[in-house]
């Protein structure tokens, strides 16, 4: 199975069991690091979670996994929060995000950059416009980016201010 499959078919067994718990269920990903497979599920909810949403979630759909035993080889499975600076990989992340802050990285350099930092300002069906400056925007399509990240400023970098 490949791993767009594996990440529909997890997707489909797990979302209602997170949704009972009144969380989001942001993102699936099965990914290969090293020698070991990871099953990495996102939740989120109004306010952020916390470990015990992790927990409960895990608890829950690990006994789902092994019964319906959707993925073949052995894997290591991850329950956590998106993050601060999480990846927009839905339509719906989009929409509820504009207005705000967003780092964009591109695959191929535009104007000799790959980085972005602005202002996401509009967004529909895969097609972005984010506002770099007062008088200056960059439009692009999703498939021409490596993710496009809420971006929070956490302060300078000088040490010992």
């Amino acid at each position: 199975m490949s791993k767009q499959n594996t990440v529909a078919v997890v997707t489909a067994l797990i979302e209602p069991v997170i949704e009972k718990f009144g969380l989001e269920l942001w993102d699936v990903r099965f990914e290969k690091e090293g020698s070991s497979w990871f099953l990495r599920i996102f939740i989120d909810k109004d306010g952020g979670i916390g470990i015990d949403d992790c927990e409960n979630v895990s608890r829950a759909v690990d006994p789902l996994l092994d019964e319906a035993d959707p993925i073949e080889n052995s894997y290591i499975l991850e329950v956590s929060s998106p993050g601060i600076e999480r990846e927009l990989v839905k339509d719906s992340h989009f929409l509820k995000y504009i207005g705000e802050p967003v780092h964009v990285r591109f695959i191929r350099p535009v104007n000799g950059e790959r980085d972005f930092i602005g202002i996401l300002k509009e967004y529909d069906n895969g097609s972005c416009t984010v506002e770099l400056s007062e008088d200056s925007t960059v439009n692009f399509s999703l498939n021409e980016t490596s993710f496009v990240k809420l971006y929070y400023d956490f302060g300078g970098t000088e040490e010992n201010e």
